[in-house]
C-alpha cells in the first residue's frame, strides 16, 4: 500500500508552483487509474469502487473525489485510454506500411489490434466485453472509439481511391443489396467511407465484426477445446477478410 503526506490532498494557494502541483496531480491521476485497471483485473469492472481504489493508494476516501468525482468519470477515463491505446496500436502498425499494400495494411492493422488485445486483455474487455451496468458512455468515448476503425476504414478507401478494390464474387453469385442495406451503407459510406460503392461499405462493415468476433472468441476463451492454434487460424482469417473486403492478393 502507497501511503502519501496529507498535505498533497490540500488545496494550495494559485503560486510558481503551478507546474509542479500539475504534474503531481497527473502521477496521482495516473496512479489512481492504474489501481482501478488492477482491481478490474481482478474482479471486474462492475465493481470498481472509488472507495477501494482510495483505500488501496493511502488516500482519504473524499480525496479521490477531487480527481473523479464519480465512479463512472473514472470508467469513462480508463475507456477513453483504452480506446486511444487500440487505436493507436492499429495507427502506428499501419503507418509502416507502404501506402499502396493494401492487403499489407490491412494485415498489419488486424494483426496490432490482435495483439494489443492479448497484451491488455482486462482493457479490451472494459470496451469490447460486457458494457458495465448502470453505466453510460459518455460523448467522449466516440472520438477515441473510432480510431481504430478508421484506421482499416482509411485501408478501404485508399484501394477504392487507387481503383484496387476488387470486387471478390463473380458476377452471378454476387449478393444484391436491399433497399435498407444500401440506405444504411449510404449513411455509413457518408462518414467513414467516402467515395466506397455501396456493397463494398457493407463488406466492410462485416469484416469489422468479423475481426473483433475472432478476437473476442480467442480473448473470452470460447476458442478453448476447439482451435489448438488460434494465431495460425487468425492469421489466415485476415487474409480472407481482406479478400471479401476487396482488397486482398
Amino acid at each position: 500500500m502507497r501511503v502519501r503526506c496529507s498535505a498533497v490532498w490540500q488545496s494550495e494557494p494559485m503560486t510558481s508552483t503551478t507546474g509542479i502541483r500539475a504534474r503531481v496531480r497527473a502521477e496521482l491521476v495516473h496512479e489512481i487509474k492504474q489501481e482501478a485497471r488492477r482491481q478490474m483485473a481482478e474482479a471486474g469492472s462492475s465493481v470498481l469502487s472509488l472507495r477501494a481504489v482510495a483505500r488501496q493508494l493511502g488516500m482519504v476516501s473524499s480525496g479521490i473525489y477531487r480527481y473523479f468525482p464519480s465512479r463512472d468519470h473514472l470508467l469513462t477515463a480508463l475507456i477513453i485510454d483504452s480506446y486511444d491505446a487500440i487505436g493507436a496500436a492499429a495507427e502506428a502498425a499501419d503507418a509502416v506500411v507502404e501506402r499502396g499494400d493494401f492487403a499489407g495494411r490491412w494485415r498489419a492493422a488486424c494483426h496490432a489490434i490482435r495483439d494489443w488485445a492479448l497484451e491488455h486483455p482486462h482493457e479490451y474487455a472494459l470496451v469490447y466485453g460486457s458494457p458495465v451496468p448502470g453505466y453510460r458512455a459518455p460523448q467522449d468515448t466516440t472520438g477515441p472509439a473510432s480510431r481504430v476503425t478508421l484506421v482499416l476504414a482509411a485501408v478501404v478507401c485508399d484501394a477504392a481511391a487507387e481503383g484496387a478494390l476488387r470486387n471478390p464474387f463473380v458476377p452471378e453469385r454476387a449478393p444484391t443489396l436491399s433497399r435498407q442495406a444500401s440506405a444504411e451503407a449510404l449513411r455509413v459510406g457518408s462518414i467513414a467511407f467516402p467515395g466506397v460503392p455501396a456493397d463494398a461499405v457493407v463488406r466492410a462493415l462485416t469484416a469489422w465484426t468479423q475481426l473483433f468476433g475472432f478476437v473476442s472468441f480467442e480473448l473470452f476463451g470460447r476458442l478453448v477445446g476447439v482451435v489448438e492454434d488460434p494465431a495460425a487460424v487468425f492469421d489466415q482469417a485476415v487474409t480472407d477478410i481482406g479478400v471479401f473486403v476487396g482488397i486482398g492478393v
